[in-house]
């Protein structure tokens, strides 16, 4: 009971710091918070399989996923408000309609048992308690969950989805605008060298040698250069290329 009054508060004021903070790393944070202390909560609650399942799925998998889209899409990203798919506002009000209105059907019909103790639950085992009142008495808000994982995974593939304001580039019209840039302005035809290559190491940060043992400075990516004094000229059209060869 102790666990439970230190904890709850703690899981509360996590969760409302979801809604609040700015920043995607700090609500990673405050969600791992709410994780760990429902895992304790379990715990407590003499339920060691959902106390594993907890710390072991939800937080060290899933939620490590999550920070790990994080780092590569970059933590400072803003969300375009442009809609790249006609019709979805509408479509998500009327399905959070729908959704809401199925919730409180269901709750209204909810009856709740006579609470027996935590020794006649686990009396076979927590594992097969568990599956037990699981697959039986709770099928169906287990099915609900499903449907909704399935929904987060929908929205997030959504949210993800990159919105395009200029067609497509073919091929023909690519190889056509990279013969033009090196008529125009004497640009690489095909891509970047690799760094490393004709080099005495494979190292990401040495640079490539040109078949004359020269050095390719546009084989380095630009965070991997050294910052250079000021009065000497940087890489030149070194992110112009990276963004170009970026998509392929």
């Amino acid at each position: 009971m102790t666990a439970f009054w230190v904890l709850a508060p703690v899981m509360v004021a996590a969760a409302l710091g979801l809604l609040f903070v700015r920043k995607a790393v700090h609500a990673a944070l405050l969600l791992a918070t709410v994780m760990m202390s429902l895992a304790v909560l379990y715990l407590v609650l003499e339920a060691p399989f959902l106390f594993a399942v907890q710390i072991i799925v939800y937080t060290g998998a899933i939620l490590m996923l999550f920070l790990f889209v994080l780092m590569l899409i970059g933590a400072e990203s803003r969300l375009s408000l442009v809609e790249t798919i006609k019709g979805q506002r509408v479509l998500a009000v009327l399905g959070g309609l729908v959704l809401g209105s199925l919730l409180v059907i269901a709750i209204g019909q909810v009856t709740l048992a006579s609470p027996v103790g935590l020794e006649a639950a686990n009396s076979g085992g927590n594992v097969e308690g568990l599956a037990d009142v699981l697959f039986s008495t709770y099928v169906f808000a287990f099915e609900a969950t499903a449907a909704l994982l399935i929904t987060a995974a929908l929205g997030a593939m959504v949210l993800a989805h990159p919105e395009r304001l200029t067609p497509k580039e073919s091929q023909q019209e690519m190889a056509a605008r990279r013969v033009r840039e090196y008529a125009e302005h004497g640009r690489h035809l095909g891509p970047l060298p690799a760094p490393g290559v004709y080099a005495r190491h494979n190292s990401v940060a040495t640079p490539a040698l040109a078949p004359d043992g020269s050095v390719i400075e546009a084989s380095i990516n630009r965070t991997l250069v050294p910052p250079r004094p000021a009065d000497e000229p940087d890489l030149p059209e070194l992110a112009a290329d990276e963004d170009e060869e970026g998509p392929q």
